[in-house]
């Protein structure tokens, strides 16, 4: 049997941890898996671009598992009263290919992108940050602002959305769940950008967007751009990226999807996980601008499985389902369809013995 985590059952989960420990354990999780990069079986997404989005498959497999996510990104869905971003995923043993998971992963998605910023802030940012602008406040801003706080320290954000909407809902959720946290609201980008310590971008639009831009920027800040993330679509100036210490995920995916897309392909960046395992410099001084161009990669969905896996087992969360067909004879799948047909012929056979029961 497979197991089965749908929203429900994963919001459950979620909320058992808390939401504090839930990021704090996924930040763990990420980095021990990060620290083994060479064990995995790495590849760029599979992308099915059109004019209104995209719909992405993200594998990676390391000796003992394969996973993988699927996912979309349509800003125009916010429009339509539908998510902009929707994901599932699956967790399979590699030696037998046998699924060993099927879960959402699109509130999964959102816990694990913020808990990778917050991953690559620790290693990236100054240790004495304590200001963070906010720019896009839709539905991956609560998390990234929590992870600030709860992992980074963080205390006051400004935050700031071309939609004022998105703004009130953000502010209304983290009053809520983070009475700590001071935010406030800024009337412009450059408003709350300004004397940040860390600026966090998670815009939605697919376009070729700046942001932030090069006046904007001051020594010692680190840019955690989140929102780029397809070809078409950046968040940061050019001159932004050219004045500072660049870190991607994968490589070959960012530059086709990342802010960097913009620039010539040698263009220098440093993966991240060179600089967890010490193998690269990450901050090399307190003025330096840094920026973390977070596309999303598969080792973050395959920490973010593992991680539910070992949460549902543990308090046995989910429901298992048949979505293999039984052994009892591998070679004769088809007498599968017999079955089918004899359980059918029974629920009728009950049901007309019941109805001429009744009369």
């Amino acid at each position: 049997m497979t197991r089965f985590l749908d929203v429900p059952a994963t919001s459950q989960l979620i909320a058992r941890s808390g939401v504090a420990r839930f990021l704090r354990e996924l930040v763990d999780t990420l980095r021990a898996d990060y620290l083994r990069w060479n064990d995995f079986d790495k590849s760029p997404r599979v992308a099915c671009h059109s004019p209104e989005g995209v719909i992405e498959l993200m594998p990676i497999a390391d000796a003992r598992l394969f996973g993988f996510k699927y996912v979309n990104g349509h800003p125009v869905n916010a429009e339509r009263g539908i998510h902009t971003v929707m994901a599932f995923g699956a967790l399979a043993d590699v030696d037998t290919g046998y699924p060993l998971l099927l879960a959402e992963l699109t509130l999964t998605t959102a816990l694990r992108t913020a808990a990778t910023s917050a991953l690559a802030a620790r290693a990236l940012a100054r240790p004495d940050s304590r200001t963070m602008a906010l720019i896009g406040n839709g539905a991956q801003s609560e998390f990234q602002a929590i992870a600030f706080h709860t992992q980074l320290g963080i205390d006051h954000i400004r935050v700031f959305d071309i939609d004022e909407h998105a703004t009130d809902k953000l502010i209304r959720n983290l009053s809520s769940s983070m009475p700590a946290l001071q935010v406030t609201r800024a009337a412009s980008v450059a408003e709350a950008v300004r004397g940040a310590d860390i600026v966090t971008t998670v815009t939605a639009d697919k376009a070729y967007a700046t942001i932030v831009t090069p006046e904007m920027i001051e020594p010692g800040m680190h840019l955690n751009a989140v929102g780029g993330d397809c070809p078409g679509k950046t968040e940061l100036h050019a001159d932004v990226l050219r004045a500072s210490r660049v870190f991607v995920e994968y490589e070959p995916q960012t530059r086709i999807e990342g802010d960097i897309q913009q620039l010539p392909a040698d263009f220098p960046v440093v993966e991240l996980w060179r600089v967890l395992r010490g193998e690269a410099a990450g901050r090399e001084s307190a003025s330096q601008i840094t920026v973390f161009d977070s596309v999303g990669f598969a080792l973050e969905d395959y920490s973010a499985l593992r991680y539910l896996y070992a949460l549902a087992q543990q308090h046995d969360a989910g429901v298992d389902i048949s979505l293999i067909p039984p052994a009892t004879d591998p070679k004769n799948l088809f007498a599968l369809i017999g079955e089918s047909r004899e359980h059918a012929s029974d629920a009728r056979d009950a049901a007309v013995a019941e109805m001429a029961f009744a009369r």
